[in-house]
């Protein structure tokens, strides 16, 4: 079994798996994530890769706060630089997926693949929900400490696909429990600003999108979106999945993931 530790005391914390020596593969949490959320892919991959998942500032045990989206890729970038690795395989879910979205685009030198999972290429792409609506449902109710573990559970609830194992929904309950509400507020003040469509097409790295056939959150029109404007990217619909695609179906994304990696992007 492969062997994960953890890197911590510095600017980023992150976790680790695989050879020092091999190709490095990156992963980017989402907005209630951290770098445990990753473990599917880091104990099945290191064989492969030297397989790093940060916490992004101000999560798990990273200090700081989230800033723009640009901002935290560039400290995406000053960390994969610290890696001493040279052009890496970015992936990134949900949230991460954006900041993996501006890191591809403002140091595409640091990319060499690009996975994206479950996220969007803007903020309000259904043309009905608003910054100030999202932000009071997300950011109003963090202040009410008395109902958060309900508050969290339903949230999960309504992120995974039906068949979502009860293991997996724990696991990301206790991953959102454990952001700090100022770090998570000020990671949704930096979604709202998202918007990316008209610079996808400036993405040269082989790209690859993956989003869960019942995802409701980032849906499939979404991803579809995103692959239609990134020159040769390749989409994957996973049937039966929601928005925690490489938790809920690890499989199936962690062997799209070595097809990526082995073939450059050629499906």
């Amino acid at each position: 079994m492969t062997e994960i530790t953890d890197v911590l005391g510095g600017p980023v914390a992150w976790r680790t798996s695989g050879a020092a020596d091999a190709p490095a593969a990156v992963f980017l949490h989402g907005l209630g994530g951290q770098r445990t959320n990753w473990d599917p892919q880091l104990a099945a991959l290191g064989d492969v890769r030297r397989c790093c998942a940060w916490d992004q500032p101000g999560y798990g045990a990273s200090p700081g706060r989230p800033g723009s989206l640009p901002e935290l890729a560039a400290v995406a970038a000053e960390w994969i630089a610290g890696l001493g690795a040279g052009p890496v395989d970015v992936v990134g879910l949900s949230f991460g997926g954006m900041v993996a979205q501006h890191l591809a685009l403002d140091h595409p030198h640091l990319v060499r693949t690009l996975a994206l999972l479950d996220t969007s290429p803007a903020f309000g792409l259904d043309g009905v929900t608003t910054k100030e609506d999202w932000l009071a449902s997300r950011v109003t109710p963090l202040h009410d400490t008395s109902t958060a573990a309900e508050r969290i559970e339903r949230v999960v609830a309504g992120l995974v696909g039906p068949a979502c194992p009860a293991e997996v929904r724990r696991v990301m309950v206790d991953s959102m429990r454990a952001v700090p509400a100022e770090s998570l507020a000020a990671a949704c003040r930096a979604l709202v600003d998202h918007d990316t469509r008209e610079r996808l097409a400036g993405i040269a790295a082989p790209t690859l999108v993956v989003v869960g056939s019942e995802d409701t959150e980032t849906p499939p029109s979404y991803a579809r979106e995103i692959a239609s404007r990134i020159p040769g990217a390749r989409l994957v619909e996973v049937p039966g999945a929601g928005h925690l695609v490489n938790l809920e179906d690890p499989e199936r994304v962690n062997a799209h993931l070595r097809t990526l990696w082995e073939t450059g992007g050629a499906a």
